[in-house]
């Protein structure tokens, strides 16, 4: 099962920061997961649309300037990071699912992924992009085909895993509210890999292995790892 550390290892640093992610490459995570938007020509990694529960900013994210985001403390004194801040850090020894946060993500996301695979040596299987916005996928295919895609749904869907095989999806990403064996078998049978986003108590790890999916999003991954390595 793919453990993907959720923002960083949330669970034991602020997320979405460089320390979660160290965090989350300690503990032994397979991926990290950050949540993305563009702001002023660069990428932020940042999860919420607002700034007040993780900073101590006020207002929209994407309406603020670099330098104000950058004066923030997003906890413990970090800073509200630049995703080539990330890959830097994480340097291909994991992957990376990035998340389109907002319009106009897709392709400056596909323009940096470009650059880390031509200039620094990351293999594409390194990089997994996903999104609650379909169009922004769908934009980041026709950019940078050839990087896996993962669709994003906070519900049931009526026609289960069909709305990520339209898309070309490698993967879907469910919430664990919403989690069927009819949704997971439907996914594994038009090739698409299922992950459930969160995960963080031992009872949650035992379901979604009943379920046969194929991995979560955890806030703790050691914990996952833990019982991977005890055989659940």
């Amino acid at each position: 099962m793919i453990c993907f550390a959720h923002r960083g290892a949330k669970g034991y640093g602020p997320e979405n920061t460089l320390a979660a992610f160290a965090r989350a490459l300690e503990l032994g995570a397979n991926w990290v997961e950050a949540d993305v938007y563009p702001v002023e020509g660069e990428l932020v990694v940042f999860h919420d649309l607002r700034l007040e529960r993780t900073t101590n900013g006020t207002g929209f994210v994407f309406r603020q300037t670099l330098p104000y985001l950058r004066s923030l403390n997003a906890g413990n004194g970090e800073k509200i990071p630049f995703l080539r801040e990330v890959i830097d850090l994480l340097d291909g020894q994991i992957g990376l699912n990035i998340e389109l946060k907002w319009p106009g993500t897709a392709a400056p996301v596909a323009a940096l992924i470009d650059t880390c695979c031509r200039e620094l040596g990351w293999h594409p299987d390194r990089f997994l992009v996903s999104s609650f916005i379909h169009s922004e996928l769908q934009l980041f295919s026709q950019v940078l085909p050839g990087i896996r895609i993962g669709a994003l749904t906070g519900d049931l869907p009526l026609c289960h895993a069909a709305f990520a095989e339209q898309l070309g999806a490698w993967s879907v990403h469910a919430n664990i509210e919403f989690v069927s064996r009819e949704f997971v078998e439907d996914a594994h049978r038009r090739n698409l890999k299922f992950f459930v986003y969160t995960v963080n108590h031992p009872e949650e790890f035992d379901w979604m292995e009943e379920l046969g999916v194929d991995g979560v999003f955890t806030d703790y991954p050691d914990r996952l790892l833990r019982r991977v390595g005890e055989g659940m």
